[in-house]
């Protein structure tokens, strides 16, 4: 009989070991990630799929913005103009911009050549004699303006003026940043303005923090001290998340596990009982990123400071072996004592491990990958903590191992419970009060916006309005994004829809878009204008007859003619043909390929006047009434708030689906409604309370606050099941009670710690599970009933 218990220990130790070693593979293995991307839906709708590709790979998500600050305005010129050199020379950015001239002089050279198939203004109508003698008026009335020099030399060769008609279309409506010293700078002029474009996806964190480092690099050769850098933009804010959140985790989990070690220390006065106590926390933490990295492939960083926090409950197991347990002081030799914890105490820890499985296990339908991760990491953490603390630990333990006699505190504890039930009415009163202020605060308590998730801090945020505001950068609220089989197709389905867009920008719908076809129009389109244009003999007749009362020679335009001649024979325009000119990169930047379909973006700009909001009703009759498939208006902001009203709406159902899978076991073991609503009353108590003092601090929930009641509820039903066991015994144990108040100590440690994160997802676990827990425990002894 003892070999066969022997060779049990021993099989127990050397599966766990097996384990260990796997996780800790596995875990090496694992890749991070800090951006959004984890609390965005698996099988999101067609809009919901658009958000999700412009928050990956969208036009916005590719951009930094760059600013250098200090130093004299020239100095200043002198470094952006040094930094975009070295940037331009770097594989990793497909366009650098700071106001300098490079690449114009192409760009003017294909419009100039090109115009005539590039230009929406040539029509058959174009070169009749009205529509040639209208474009010469115009050109004429230019010579007036601010362009007029430039327009002046043109006109014998451009009468009609489509050059300047394509200059001021691509222009868009779009604000130029102001220049100082032939680059960009800010409105007051206090600050250099740089603009680059990566070669990566805004999603791809490794490739975005390369490149931030590289503008580092770049801007640490070329300034002076006295200079400073600034960047921001989807690229720089998730390199800057994931740095903060993994600096956090790793900061706050070591204060964390110091204070849990120094409490643990100090009661177990025993510096192998600390060690072997941590082993079910350690084997948890593995097993917990081990199963999400299998689930998921990759893990978020706020499921690792998630992770971190369950310590406080995880020690809890190995707390109550060693503390419940321990009867002569020598634990090891006292199998007796062993198997009384066996038999009193490890039924009910099974119990509240069973209900913080059911609990967390509703997280694992969760549609977002995010939701799933946090409730798959609680239930492989806490599962293994448990199951190492009943078959290994107790293995483990040497036969000299002494720890701190509990007893005395327990007694004292004892003697405190024995007069909470005076506070029952004050407690009830408390509750109530609770319950009314979320009643009356329901509609504004629940944050609805995805950006409370982010870790970007309001100053940040404050300085990237400013830079694009200052830039004329994209901030891509409002997209009309055109889905078609192949380039040409979404093309001309981009043109289509222009000529509708137009119409709205006429009405003041909108105020402006921006279109890939500005850059590079359907081979179907410029065949068309090419047909627009006359033979040269009946050009020039309709020429004469547009200038017969102008003061005009017609000799003077031999230019104009054999342009026009020209592009009759030239070919279409291709991708190809445009290359090294920023017509490229505005055809890259709004024509993109995925998968198997190619996706025209066209961004819109509200009307003025309308606070910045583009009335959505009228956008889709509109894009109805062309007929075309695969054509979607998208708020990719009321998208987001929609996406995490429907997350934070299927977050409530499954947590509420937890609490009756929970209340269902509590009911199978006890059979005993007036047992169940006598475990389930205290924490439901804690909930109320935390959540109503959150609301009236000026807080509003998100769904991580959700996430923090769920554990409030795991983590308080350790405490109820103990009272409610005491209940049914005739009374509870001052051993447990001193047990309970050093799992709750470590608890409120491992949670408490993090609501001094500055990362918003980690703090609010923090802030509602460390004074839950110490509330759930408080409110469990002072409602349990004795006899």
């Amino acid at each position: 009989m003892m070999r066969h218990g022997l060779r049990h220990n021993r099989l127990a130790i050397a599966l766990w070991l097996i384990f260990l070693s796997v996780s800790v593979w596995i875990v090496s293995r694992a890749s991070f990630t800090a951006d959004l991307s984890a609390f965005l839906p698996r099988t999101p709708t067609q809009e919901q799929q658009l958000l999700v590709e412009q928050l990956k790979s969208g036009i916005a998500s590719r951009l930094i913005l760059i600013g250098i600050d200090g130093g004299d305005p020239a100095a200043r010129a002198r470094a952006s103009l040094a930094m975009a050199a070295r940037l331009r020379a770097d594989a990793r950015f497909l366009h650098i911009a700071n106001g300098e001239s490079l690449g114009l002089e192409r760009d003017r050279q294909i419009l100039l050549e090109n115009r005539y198939l590039l230009s929406p203004m040539v029509t058959a109508e174009r070169f009749t004699p009205e529509g040639l003698r209208a474009g010469i008026e115009d050109s004429i009335e230019q010579l007036s303006t601010s362009s007029g020099l430039f327009s002046k030399a043109l006109l014998p060769r451009d009468p009609t003026g489509e050059f300047m008609q394509l200059i001021e279309g691509m222009a868009g409506g779009k604000s130029q940043p102001q220049m100082a010293d032939g680059v960009w700078v800010s409105r007051d002029g206090r600050r250099a303005l740089l603009l680059a474009r990566t070669r990566a996806e805004g999603a791809d964190t490794d490739a975005q923090e390369q490149a931030v480092a590289a503008i580092r690099t770049a801007f640490q050769a070329t300034a002076s001290p006295a200079m400073q850098l600034s960047m921001t933009g989807p690229g720089p804010f998730s390199v800057s998340a994931r740095a903060t959140i993994k600096d956090e985790v790793a900061r706050l989990s070591g204060i964390s596990t110091l204070i849990i070690i120094g409490l643990l220390g100090l009661v177990y006065r025993s510096f192998p009982a600390l060690l072997l106590g941590l082993l079910p926390v350690l084997s948890g933490a593995l097993a917990g990123v081990a199963a999400v990295s299998l689930g998921f492939g990759t893990i978020h960083g706020v499921t690792l400071g998630f992770g971190t926090a369950l310590i406080g409950e995880a020690v809890d197991y190995s707390i109550y072996l060693l503390t419940q347990s321990e009867r002569s002081g020598d634990v090891a030799n006292d199998a007796a004592g062993r198997q009384r914890w066996l038999a009193e105490y490890w039924p009910t820890i099974r119990i509240g491990v069973l209900a913080s499985v059911f609990g967390f296990a509703s997280l694992l339908f969760s549609g977002f990958p995010g939701l799933a991760q946090l409730g798959l990491y609680a239930i492989a953490g806490l599962v293994t903590a448990a199951l190492t603390t009943r078959f290994v630990l107790p293995h483990l333990l040497p036969a000299n191992l002494r720890i701190r006699d509990l007893e005395p505190i327990g007694r004292r504890l004892y003697f405190a419970v024995a007069r909470a039930g005076r506070l029952r009415t004050p407690v009830l009163i408390l509750f109530v009060a609770a319950c009314a202020v979320l009643v009356v605060q329901r509609d504004q308590m629940w944050n609805q916006e995805l950006s409370a998730l982010s870790p970007v801090s309001k100053s940040d945020q404050a300085l990237d309005m400013a830079m694009r505001s200052d830039l004329g950068a994209p901030d891509v609220r409002y997209l009309v994004v055109v889905t078609a089989a192949g380039r040409e197709a979404a093309l001309t389905g981009s043109e289509r829809v222009g000529t509708a867009l137009r119409q709205l920008a006429a009405q003041g719908v909108i105020d402006s878009f921006e279109s890939p076809a500005f850059y590079l129009p359907s081979q179907t389109s410029q065949r068309q204008r090419q047909a627009s244009l006359p033979p040269d003999a009946e050009l020039r007749r309709r020429f004469q007859v547009a200038i017969a009362d102008l003061p005009l020679r017609a000799e003077r335009f031999e230019a104009f003619f054999a342009d026009v001649a020209r592009s009759r024979g030239r070919a279409p325009l291709t991708r190809p043909d445009i290359e090294g000119a920023s017509l490229a990169e505005g055809v890259d930047a709004l024509l993109v390929q995925a998968d198997a379909h190619w996706t025209a973006l066209l961004p819109l700009r509200a009307a003025a006047g309308s606070r910045q909001v583009i009335d959505a009703a009228k956008m889709r009759a509109a894009l109805a009434e062309t007929g075309l498939a695969g054509v979607y208006f998208v708020d990719l902001k009321a998208e987001s708030d929609n996406l995490y009203e429907s997350y934070l709406r299927e977050a409530i159902l499954l947590s509420l689906a937890g609490l009756l899978a929970i209340l269902a076991l509590l009911y199978a073991v006890t059979r005993s409604p007036s047992r169940v609503l006598r475990i389930a009353t205290p924490l439901a108590m804690a909930v109320a309370v935390v959540i109503a003092g959150l609301v009236l601090s000026g807080q509003q929930l998100t769904i991580l606050h959700l996430v923090g009641m769920l554990l409030v509820v795991a983590v308080g039903s350790n405490y109820a099941l103990f009272f409610d066991q005491g209940e049914v015994a005739g009374d509870i144990q001052p051993r447990t009670l001193a047990s309970l108040a050093l799992a709750t100590s470590t608890t409120v440690a491992g949670f408490g710690i993090l609501g001094f994160s500055s990362v918003p997802v980690l703090n609010a676990i923090g802030v509602t599970v460390a004074p839950g827990a110490i509330l759930a425990l408080i409110f469990s002894a002072i409602l349990a009933q004795r006899r």
